[in-house]
């Protein structure tokens, strides 16, 4: 099993969006996400650990203005947190290894796909395209990962 970690070096990578969304739980504008429309077949990781956090087959348009997915690809890399802020109480998620600010879950997702929306800044994901899987060590997540139509 791959070691995932948050190092000193994948912080000074960042570009002040990442480091901003990630590491101080900032939230990009909607609709100005990199990977808000991406269609291609794949799996999103944690742009500071390399985590598996979602694959495309569970990505859906939902309108939001940011990626949303119905489930995570690997649940015991998703840690899922009350968050109080802003007024509201809303339930944070965060990559359990990299401990980076993902976004947020909620109960509104589709309901035949068990109902919830991770709604996820693209700035703390890195794509992987299905055909560079294999050769940056998430082989065995092919199986999870679909033709988006």
């Amino acid at each position: 099993m791959p070691s995932y970690q948050k190092s000193a070096e994948a912080i000074a990578r960042l570009t002040p969006e990442q480091y901003r969304v990630t590491q101080q739980n900032g939230t990009e504008r909607p609709g100005s996400g990199e990977y808000e429309y991406n269609k291609k077949p794949g799996i999103y990781v944690d742009i500071v650990s390399g985590e598996p956090l979602f694959a495309s087959s569970d990505k859906f348009d939902s309108g939001c203005g940011w990626p949303s997915f119905t489930k995570p690809i690997e649940p015991a890399n998703v840690a899922e947190l009350r968050d109080a802020t802003y007024g509201m109480v809303r339930t944070e998620v965060r990559s359990k290894h990299g401990d980076s600010h993902l976004g947020h879950v909620f109960p509104d997702g589709p309901r035949d796909r068990g109902g919830l929306r991770y709604c996820i800044n693209s700035a703390s994901l890195r794509f992987v395209h299905r055909d560079d899987m294999e050769s940056q060590g998430y082989g065995d997540y092919l199986n999870q990962v679909e033709d988006v139509t």
